[in-house]
């Protein structure tokens, strides 16, 4: 459903607690969140559990009639929220999160290999772990969920400049990253 008019009837639906229009949301976002979380965690079943929390928020969210201008931004804000919550209840060290590997189902496989054209999947995958949280971030939300810079900065609460900014840096360290490995 890309189709704008379409979305935000949908939202619209949701934020009037249509939970057919909540189901028909969650359809059309599950995938997105849950490889926003995945390659925030690098876990399969947390990303699994974090998701699921994530969709469980927002209809609190909207059950509890809270004012929700832009749903897109808002689940990914959901999204982030949960995943440094999930950190801080983990206080796992930065080590044992780097070594933490799950082998990424072919779905996700296929869809890094479309993003990222010509470089080898471990490479770059080795290049994301080694970026700063808030680079990675930013290039997971642009690349592969493919939002907008605008919003990119709802989510993040930057202005549109420093997220192109954010950007730019994120895809330099990510570059380097990989011709270190290289």
């Amino acid at each position: 459903m890309r189709n704008p008019l379409s979305q935000k009837i949908l939202f619209l639906k949701v934020k009037n607690q249509d939970s057919e229009a909540f189901g028909q949301f969650y359809d059309l976002y599950v995938t997105r969140i849950y490889r926003f979380i995945f390659f925030r965690v690098n876990s399969i079943s947390d990303a699994q559990d974090i998701t699921s929390e994530v969709f469980l928020k927002l209809w609190q969210c909207v059950k509890n009639g809270r004012e929700i201008r832009n749903l897109n931004a808002f689940i990914y804000t959901i999204a982030r929220n949960s995943v440094i919550d999930f950190y801080r209840q983990s206080r796992k060290p930065e080590e044992q999160i780097a070594d933490e590997h799950s082998h990424i189902p072919d779905e996700q496989r296929d869809i890094l290999r479309q993003q990222i054209m010509d470089s080898q999947l471990s490479d770059v995958l080795k290049g994301l772990e080694n970026l700063k949280d808030e680079y990675k971030e930013a290039i997971i939300l642009k690349y592969l969920d493919e939002l907008s810079i605008s919003e990119i900065a709802d989510i993040l609460g930057r202005s549109k400049g420093a997220v192109r900014v954010l950007l730019h840096r994120a895809i330099k360290a990510l570059k380097e990253n990989i011709d270190t490995i290289n």
